[in-house]
């Protein structure tokens, strides 16, 4: 009888444990949960400082995503759910991502393409009216081209001069050394690049002391100082050059990866057969490179269409320098104009929907 009791006892304080566990898990996620909606709440706030919205972002991010992963594991462990819990546990398990994913991506861009068919000034809708103002204005045309000149020129100078650095450097005793040196200006924001890039084109009319590099070069030389970035024939190549200098050392590292990985006999047992180095690299290394090149160029790609803070630090747009992101942000911020400014974020949305298809498709080849 004594032994019963001792093992009826141990069973209910294991069920009593069992249910705090279940208690105390529900009332975490619970808890989690409203925090998470006064969260969205506080963080939208423009009053609130930066320095509070940093730290409370950062530990609902981390903090409260474990929580909710531990909470919800718990409660499908001790619930008598049978099967179901282990249909449940993979939804579960990545409902936190799907939360945080509908929350700060979806559901801004569904609202997004739903401003942009809206007049925000009378709150009509106007369908697409705002996309029809994109299109025919001039200077959003201009901005256009712009892009288009980014797109091509940032993209081939980059990747083409990243994956030439890499051949070569690949060849020299001070191969790290090199690197570094064409990686550092990653290390760099686009903000700061801008800032340093400014005073290298900085211009003062003739007679007077240059302090930019570039035309107190041009004034040593016997020549006539230059406006850089006000001359319209080749401002938009001044900005594409500060883009190129900061993206040539990511293609370079990326590149410089996959081509150690390509087999030394192959490239040996090809010299052997006769094969120049012009033959070997066009032959041998770019066909062996190629969903490499695809993924660092779609890289590339993305980063130059939302080109926004190099413009808007150098030339705020002026003198037919404007580009897409920076048109938005006036058209959003400036003018007030948040339909024409959304259809603009959703044009360049689109414009990335089919450079990541495209990458995606080349990596399902790799694989298969």
């Amino acid at each position: 009888m004594q032994r019963r009791w001792r093992t009826g006892s141990y069973v209910g304080q294991l069920w009593d444990s069992r249910q705090l566990r279940l208690i105390f898990a529900f009332a975490a996620v619970t808890a989690t949960l409203l925090i998470f909606r006064w969260s969205l709440s506080f963080l939208r706030d423009t009053d609130t400082p930066t320095a509070v919205m940093m730290p409370v972002a950062i530990g609902l991010g981390v903090v409260g995503v474990w929580v909710l992963y531990w909470g919800t594991d718990t409660l499908l462990a001790l619930l008598p759910l049978g099967r179901l819990s282990d249909r449940l546990r993979p939804i579960v398990f990545v409902g936190p991502a799907l939360a945080l994913l509908g929350v700060f991506l979806i559901y801004p861009t569904i609202v997004t393409i739903w401003m942009s068919l809206r007049d925000a000034r009378s709150e009509n809708f106007v369908g697409l009216e705002n996309y029809r103002f994109a299109f025919t204005n001039d200077e959003l045309q201009t901005a256009f081209l712009n892009n288009l000149v980014w797109l091509v020129v940032v993209t081939g100078v980059s990747v083409a001069l990243g994956l030439l650095i890499a051949v070569l450097v690949d060849r020299v005793r001070y191969e790290a050394a090199a690197k570094s040196l064409i990686f550092l200006p990653m290390a760099i924001s686009f903000v700061g690049a801008s800032v340093i890039w400014k005073f290298m084109y900085a211009f003062q009319p003739a007679g007077r002391p240059q302090i930019g590099l570039l035309n107190a070069l041009v004034v040593a030389g016997g020549g006539e100082p230059v406006g850089w970035l006000i001359e319209r024939q080749f401002n938009t190549f001044a900005l594409i050059a500060i883009m190129i200098w900061l993206q040539t050392g990511f293609c370079l590292v990326i590149l410089s990866a996959a081509l150690k990985a390509i087999p030394k006999e192959i490239l040996d047992a090809a010299r052997i057969d006769g094969a120049s180095e012009t033959q070997v690299f066009l032959q041998i290394i770019i066909p062996a490179l190629r969903g490499t090149l695809i993924t660092v160029g779609t890289a590339v790609l993305i980063a130059v269409l939302k080109v926004f803070d190099i413009v808007y630090v150098m030339t705020n747009g002026q003198y037919d320098t404007e580009v897409v992101a920076n048109r938005m942000y006036a058209e959003m911020f400036k003018y007030k104009h948040y339909g024409r400014g959304s259809a603009l974020a959703v044009i360049l949305l689109l414009a990335v929907v089919p450079v990541m298809i495209a990458n995606v498709r080349s990596l399902r080849q790799r694989r298969s």
